[in-house]
């Protein structure tokens, strides 16, 4: 009998997962792993696993079955050693659009929310009783904004989508995108160099690679433009966090709305949580009733494509880019 195992999830149930592995005739078994030994032995022998955050590296996917497959409940696949897979035979898929329109909600909240000033409004008021409209500096119109998106993929996409009506200029930067594609969205590409100081707003979609492991560092922060603001709904490695901390507080930047950080949770003595104009959020981009439903069914689907032998909908390469 073939076998899947969920490694960790934070689902109400796993009905959709349940179903499929009925409808095949395979024993599925639930775990809440977290550790790397637990997880080897959870995944022993398994055909497929469905994996929320437990380490899947070498030692893990050598565990499998011969052939299986890892299905990663999400877009990102960072505790999935790819080079390993590629190497064992195992394949693995991801779910990259289970929540984008969710994710773009929560980027769009995060910056009207900042470019409007609002958690300095908010803080004035609770600690000075009162503040006047102008303390916040500079303010400009929507229509007088640029909004910078760095990747041009299917988040950047819909969140451009909620931005337009707002009158926000539109660019982005991102070498595999095709033009003629982000201009059905109102989205001009340009180069990074020629974004940065022009925007007003920057918010970031992209995976964390090598070449973009702390991309917002001290050398970039410097670069843009001065009273600009940061979204983050993507990965917490891509900022460096103690340059983000520095350009807040010295008004190099006006605000920052972070719903990822790196490590998570965010630690206890990190400067980001005593910034006033910082709007911090736990990784809850992705959350809605409609969405998490949307993930636990598209991944059990490719968990059973996996068991019959089709081809995957959504098979993630060694190089992978956010879609």
């Amino acid at each position: 009998m073939s076998r899947v195992v969920v490694t960790d999830h934070a689902f109400v149930d796993t009905a959709h997962e349940e179903a499929v592995a009925a409808g095949l005739g395979a024993e599925l078994q639930v775990h809440q792993c977290s550790g790397a030994e637990e997880t080897t032995e959870a995944v022993r022998g398994a055909d497929v696993a469905l994996v929320n955050f437990a380490p899947m590296g070498a030692e893990q996917l050598a565990a499998m079955a011969p052939g299986a497959a890892v299905v990663r409940y999400g877009v990102g696949v960072d505790n999935v050693d790819l080079a390993a897979a590629e190497r064992l035979g195992v394949q693995v898929a991801n779910v990259p659009d289970y929540g984008v329109d969710t994710v773009a909600d929560h980027a769009a909240a995060l910056l009207l929310a900042l470019l409007r000033r609002l958690p300095v409004y908010d803080h004035g008021i609770r600690e000075d009783g009162w503040v006047p409209p102008g303390r916040v500096g500079p303010l400009p119109s929507f229509p007088t904004m640029t909004v910078g998106l760095v990747g041009a993929g299917r988040i950047a996409c819909s969140l451009a989508d909620r931005l337009r009506p707002f009158g926000f200029r539109l660019l982005a930067t991102d070498p595999y995108a095709d033009p003629a594609r982000v201009a059905e969205h109102g989205i001009e590409l340009v180069g990074l160099e020629e974004l940065l100081p022009a925007v007003h707003a920057l918010s970031l979609h992209v995976p964390v690679t090598e070449e973009t492991h702390h991309l917002v560092d001290r050398d970039l922060l410097a670069r843009v433009r001065e009273g600009c603001v940061l979204v983050n709904t993507s990965r917490g490695g891509l900022v460096d966090e103690a340059a983000l901390a520095e350009a807040l507080t010295s008004g190099r930047l006006a605000g920052a709305g972070l719903d990822v950080f790196d490590p998570e949770p965010l630690g206890d003595a990190s400067p980001l949580r005593e910034i006033h104009n910082v709007l911090l959020t736990p990784h809850a981009a992705f959350y809605s009733e409609t969405s998490l439903d949307n993930l636990q069914r598209l991944a059990a689907e490719e968990a059973g494509r996996a068991l019959q032998g089709e081809p995957l909908r959504c098979a993630v390469t060694r190089s992978p880019q956010e879609s």
